[in-house]
């Protein structure tokens, strides 16, 4: 079976100031990788070269047996991404933004309503954006994140924002319990560890062993 995932010293830079560098890894279908490490280590822009978004600019990247960057346009069906922003337009309501991305995707409108349900924001739908907490806006994020049901899932602190009982609510849907291929980024070392088949530790953009050492 082909991997999800392989990097081999993957490479990405801003201007003269290296993000990532010497990024190696192989993660199967299914599992679950773990990204650790500190502010401006590294960890979303390889979230963003992983979605597609950046341009890796040395070694090699394959996601979901596509070839990065040249056959980067394959990952948008396939790929469900959640970041720090919602990605979510603040004026419409979320039922609103939720079918316009089932219309982007060709998904049936029934599943935004399905989806609404299982996070808990049938009776919010209707708002603005505007209107709702971060947790809110969160659960939606993660519908919008899952709407086109993804083979594989970026997640970038997915439970920011979340009390308990709404980091609950959406386990089925982005943790463990999904089935899918997920890549977590996450400051929570012992909670990532424990959810992950594989990890990575970054500092300075290069990988680094996993641990508190990471943070100091």
């Amino acid at each position: 079976m082909e991997a999800a995932i392989e990097l081999d010293n993957l490479e990405r830079r801003y201007g003269e100031r290296v993000a990532l560098a010497g990024v190696s890894l192989r993660l199967e279908q299914g599992q679950t990788l773990a990204v650790l490490g500190g502010n401006g280590a590294g960890k979303t822009t390889l979230l963003r070269v992983l979605a597609g978004l950046l341009r890796p600019q040395g070694g090699s990247a394959r996601v979901l047996g596509a070839e990065l960057p040249a056959e980067r346009w394959k990952l948008p069906a396939q790929v469900g991404y959640l970041g720090h922003e919602p990605l979510l337009y603040r004026e419409l309501s979320g039922r609103e933004n939720l079918r316009y991305h089932a219309d982007l995707h060709g998904v049936p409108r029934a599943r935004v309503d399905e989806l609404l349900a299982e996070v808990g924001m049938a009776e919010r739908a209707d708002d603005p954006v505007r209107e709702l907490s971060k947790g809110l806006v969160q659960r939606l994020a993660a519908a919008r994140a899952v709407l086109h049901e993804p083979a594989l899932l970026l997640l970038d602190e997915p439970r920011a924002n979340l009390d308990p009982a709404a980091a609950e609510l959406l386990e089925p849907l982005i943790g463990r319990a999904s089935g899918r291929t997920r890549v977590l980024v996450s400051h929570d070392v012992e909670g990532a560890l424990a959810e992950a088949d594989l990890s990575i530790g970054l500092r300075d953009g290069r990988p680094a062993a996993v641990g508190r050492e990471l943070y100091r």
